[in-house]
């Protein structure tokens, strides 16, 4: 699974109404981030470190931590090395309902959090409409996909265009209707001259879904990165950003065809 950089940057000001605080975030140490997850295709973890405010981001791999993933049902432990790409990797896939743990250990400090594999959900549709907005058409992207027969699921719905990380969005089973839920991604506006370079979808773009359940933490934590908010902490130890994900993972491809799109008014 690529990866969803988190926000590096936290910014805070503070004011009462007797004094301003004076809050040096310029100055605030870089931050280990660790992106891991579990799937039915296999380990995929990422080190990198926050950069400071007013830098280039630095997403350079660090490669000189001990990392250790046990599956906590069978109890069988092992060592993730990093790759030639700086990502720690094994072929091993996750197995659905057992509960993994993993460990970061580096510089003299520890890292742990523990996740268990979730049931995959099965996307059945991609359908991408035109919607009329008040300054434009935009493209929005339906992805539906099945929800499971229990209640308080949440669902980490990520877009790539064209193999690289492009949208994400966060939704529960609160919105499923007969076991499906579709949930709605605005995209790229019609007029793609006015478009962000970041969000603009061009004819002939492959949009690959990816749709993964996760906890209520996960979600809670995703949600909080969305809205550049505070989140739960999602590793136990000396602290850290980034998330552990343990899930059975479900992928479908759509080719962005602007001209043969359906409008809606």
């Amino acid at each position: 699974m690529k990866y969803i950089i988190p926000l590096t940057i936290l910014t805070a000001f503070f004011v009462s109404c007797e004094k301003e605080l004076d809050f040096h975030y310029h100055d605030v140490a870089p931050q280990l981030v660790i992106e891991a997850t579990v799937s039915d295709r296999g380990t995929n973890i990422l080190l990198t470190n926050t950069t400071p405010m007013g830098e280039a981001m630095n997403l350079t791999p660090l490669t000189d931590a001990e990392v250790i993933v046990t599956d906590m049902t069978d109890g069988h432990s092992r060592t993730i090395v990093a790759g030639p790409d700086g990502a720690y990797t094994d072929d091993m896939a996750g197995i659905e309902g057992h509960e993994y743990r993993i460990n970061v250990n580096r510089e003299g400090r520890s890292y742990e959090s523990s996740c268990t594999m979730r049931s995959a959900a099965e996307i059945l549709a991609l359908d991408f409409q035109w919607i009329k907005m008040p300054y434009d058409y935009v493209a929005v992207l339906q992805v539906s996909f099945t929800d499971s027969d229990t209640s308080g699921d949440y669902y980490w719905v990520r877009l790539l265009r064209n193999g690289e990380p492009y949208m994400w969005s966060v939704t529960d089973d609160s919105r499923a209707v007969g076991g499906v839920i579709h949930e709605v991604i605005r995209t790229s506006r019609k007029e793609i001259d006015k478009e962000d370079d970041k969000t603009v979808l061009r004819d002939g773009d492959r949009i690959t879904v990816i749709v993964a359940p996760v906890s209520r933490d996960m979600a809670d934590y995703l949600t909080a990165l969305e809205k550049d908010s505070n989140g739960p902490r999602m590793f136990s130890g000396d602290f850290c950003l980034g998330y552990f994900l343990a899930a059975s993972l479900s992928e479908s491809e759509i080719i962005y065809r602007p001209d043969e799109m359906k409008e809606y008014k």
